[in-house]
Order: structure tokens, then C-alpha cells, then sequence
């Protein structure tokens, strides 16, 4: 079973990540990285964040097959 995370929890995790706050459109807050391409969108507040959200934020932040990244979530 896949641990649940908060957006809280996701934001630090992108923020460690090195990727900086752009803008909040709503409750969609936006994050880019300095010298990586694309951006990352989360949704804020939320307490639990659906595992398929999750599965596009890590791949986005290209995370998976990634040891020691955050939870376990698999790719399919």
C-alpha cells in the first residue's frame, strides 16, 4: 500500500527538489526549476493527494526509477 501524502508534504518535496514558487492561479501553485525544463503544478490545499496527481508530479520532476525519492509509487 502506497503511503498517503498531503500537498503540503509534495510541496517540500518539490521545493527540495530545488524548484522555486512562480505563481498560484486558484489553488493550483506552480513551481519551476532554475535550469530544469518544465514546470510542476499542485494542487494546494489538499489532504490527501490522489496517486495518479502523484504519479504525474514524479514524472514531471522526472523521479521515477529514482532510489530514495520520496514514496514508493510505481510507474505501471
Amino acid at each position: 500500500m502506497t503511503k498517503s501524502l498531503s500537498s503540503r508534504q509534495v510541496i517540500k518535496m518539490v521545493e527540495s527538489d530545488g524548484r522555486i514558487f512562480v505563481k498560484a492561479v486558484g489553488d493550483h501553485h506552480h513551481f519551476k526549476h532554475p535550469s530544469k525544463l518544465g514546470k510542476i503544478t499542485v494542487t494546494h490545499p489538499v489532504d490527501t493527494v490522489p496517486i495518479g496527481t502523484l504519479r504525474a508530479i514524479y514524472r514531471q520532476a522526472d523521479w521515477i526509477g529514482q532510489a530514495g525519492v520520496g514514496p514508493c509509487v510505481s510507474s505501471r
